[in-house]
C-alpha cells in the first residue's frame, strides 16, 4: 500500500504528469481531478477488481451515464452513491491511500 496522504497526492496534481509511482487507479483519479476524463477512464477500465469497478462507476457517473455506472458500481459490491463527486472522489483516495 502507498504512503501517501490526501494532501501529498494533491501536491502532485501541480506536475504535468502523474507520479510513476502511482498504480493505474490512482492516475485515474490523478487525471479525473485535472479534468481528463478521458485519459481516467481508459487507466479504470482496465483493473479488473472491485477497486477498479468502483473507479469505473464513478468517472462513468461523473459523465452522466447513470444506468452503466450503476452496473459498474454493483460489480463492485456497491450501490450508486448519492453524495457529489468531490466527496467520493476523497473517499476512494482515502481508501486508496490508507
Amino acid at each position: 500500500m502507498l504512503r501517501l496522504t490526501i494532501e501529498e497526492f494533491k501536491e502532485t496534481l501541480e506536475a504535468p504528469e502523474p507520479p510513476e509511482y502511482l498504480n493505474n487507479l490512482l492516475q485515474a483519479l490523478w487525471f479525473d481531478a485535472k479534468g481528463d476524463g478521458e485519459a481516467a477512464l481508459e487507466l479504470a477500465q482496465v483493473v479488473y477488481t472491485n477497486e477498479g469497478y468502483w473507479v469505473h462507476g464513478y468517472l462513468l457517473r461523473k459523465q452522466g451515464d447513470l444506468e452503466n455506472a450503476a452496473q459498474w458500481y454493483k460489480k463492485a459490491g456497491r450501490s450508486l452513491p448519492k453524495n457529489s463527486f468531490d466527496e467520493e472522489w476523497k473517499m476512494i483516495l482515502s481508501d486508496f491511500l490508507e
